[in-house]
């Protein structure tokens, strides 16, 4: 029961988000985009802190991800 097996289906993106955890992100998703704290990584899903709430957000769905994100006035 214990013997769990990850499969990773974009490693790249994995080991990209393992580095900016605990750093502010955008994270665009299929259904819009969540600007917050990157607390957690796992194969399967991140989660994103935003307002004092946790979003989990599985990894196939995200489309791209902007790591300390800049507010600059277009």
């Amino acid at each position: 029961m214990n013997n769990i097996n990850w499969v990773v289906s974009d490693p790249y993106v994995f080991q990209t988000l393992q580095t900016v955890i605990g750093k502010a992100v955008v994270v665009q998703t299929e259904r819009g985009s969540v600007r917050g704290t990157l607390k957690q990584v796992v194969p399967d899903h991140i989660v994103v802190e935003s307002g004092g709430n946790s979003f989990y957000i599985r990894t196939q769905q995200i489309i791209w991800v902007v790591p300390n994100p800049q507010l600059v006035p277009e």
